[in-house]
């Protein structure tokens, strides 16, 4: 039996199994680390109060903030319902009302700012979806229209495949578009 390699299966590091299993986990890896220098680059576009409004609103969104309010208001209200001392906000807590709509306010704005920020990185990554997308559709296309010449090379017939002369068109977005809207009118 003849141990030599081909050049080509050499070449292209086919014929073993660790290499087959590792061109896949390097071109995962090479497709991870591309995704993170994307979202790298977009985090570094932020402008100083986006990074702020961002660090609100993930501190707003946690356990520790929801302590922290059930700690303080706690404490208000008992202290301000404790008999014999001067309370500096009296039943029914006005100050306390005044000062938790403030908060609201404050909050829901950086919220909206550090949402407004993860919309455009979001319409962003779907904008290169619907590339990639697009891309692959062209390259499907062209592999079924060159595989109907092999076919037709070697004489075997598709002529039976009612789908396959539909797949060999170029698919136009525009018209997909259109077809979506139409749909959701009705």
């Amino acid at each position: 039996m003849n141990n030599q390699k081909s050049p080509i299966t050499e070449s292209r590091g086919l014929g073993t199994p660790s290499s087959k299993e590792g061109s896949v986990d390097q071109l995962t890896q090479r497709n991870v680390e591309a995704v993170l220098q994307l979202e790298k680059a977009a985090k570094e576009q932020r402008t100083p109060s986006e990074l702020i409004a961002e660090r609100i609103a993930n501190f707003c969104g946690s356990m520790r903030f929801v302590w922290v309010h059930v700690i303080w208001f706690s404490g208000w209200i008992v202290f301000n319902l404790m008999p014999g001392i001067r309370h500096i906000d009296p039943f029914p807590f006005t100050f306390l009302t005044l000062v938790v709509s403030l908060e609201a306010i404050f909050l829901s704005t950086f919220i909206l700012i550090s949402q407004n920020h993860d919309t455009q990185i979001s319409e962003r990554r779907n904008h290169l979806d619907l590339q990639i997308n697009l891309l692959s559709e062209q390259e499907n296309t062209k592999m079924i229209q060159m595989l109907q010449a092999i076919a037709d090379k070697v004489g075997v017939d598709l002529s039976h495949d009612s789908d396959l002369e539909q797949l060999r068109q170029e698919t136009q977005p525009e018209k997909l578009a259109e077809q979506i809207e139409q749909r959701e009118e009705k």
